[in-house]
């Protein structure tokens, strides 16, 4: 399972780093510490947080995206022998897209992995990002 830097994980869940570092010293968003002593915050850990910070939008959001293209988190990866259904967290954002199998197996999809959902009238294309 991938591990990201506290800034990383503020980015995915559209909060700031002194937000998630609470996060953790509360016991909400689970972390270990790397060899340099830096919280290092696991993926399944982020994609479950950023689930339910998902499913209660933040006071005074309209809920809508103005980009096209929306950086988040894999939550959720159901595949069957053709298709797959991909859930994106991206900030408050839940994204969900139905894509083949092979293409979400050659883009290694699972919980906790960064990914782009590029949206393009009626459908979002899914790609890994590469973290380090």
């Amino acid at each position: 399972m991938p591990t990201y830097r506290v800034s990383e994980a503020a980015t995915l869940l559209g909060v700031s780093d002194d937000t998630v570092r609470r996060w953790i010293e509360a016991g909400r968003l689970a972390s270990t510490r790397d060899a340099t002593g830096h919280h290092a915050v696991d993926g399944g850990a982020l994609a479950r947080l950023a689930q339910e910070l998902g499913t209660e939008p933040e006071p005074g959001s309209d809920q809508r995206s103005t980009r096209n293209r929306l950086r988040g988190i894999v939550t959720r990866v159901v595949r069957d022998t053709v298709m797959a259904q991909v859930e994106i967290q991206a900030g408050p954002y839940r994204l969900v897209s139905l894509i083949s199998r092979e293409a979400a197996d050659d883009l290694g999809l699972e919980p906790g992995v960064v990914a782009v959902a590029s949206v393009k009238a009626t459908n979002v294309a899914v790609e890994h990002v590469e973290t380090r």
